[in-house]
């Protein structure tokens, strides 16, 4: 019995038929690539620790 593996995966300015091509030139056969959330990119913000 073959066995379904579902992933997650974030990248960047990438589309969807893409990250299909990838994967199966990886030797990983794909069923379906679902685009479920695409959020606006923005700047990194520094962590900065609460000193109290």
């Amino acid at each position: 019995m073959d066995e379904r593996v579902n992933f997650i995966v974030k990248a960047k300015r990438v589309k969807a038929k893409d990250i299909k091509r990838a994967l199966e030139e990886a030797g990983i056969e794909v069923r379906s690539v679902i685009e479920v959330f695409r959020e606006e990119e923005r700047e990194e913000e520094e962590v900065v620790p609460n000193r109290g």
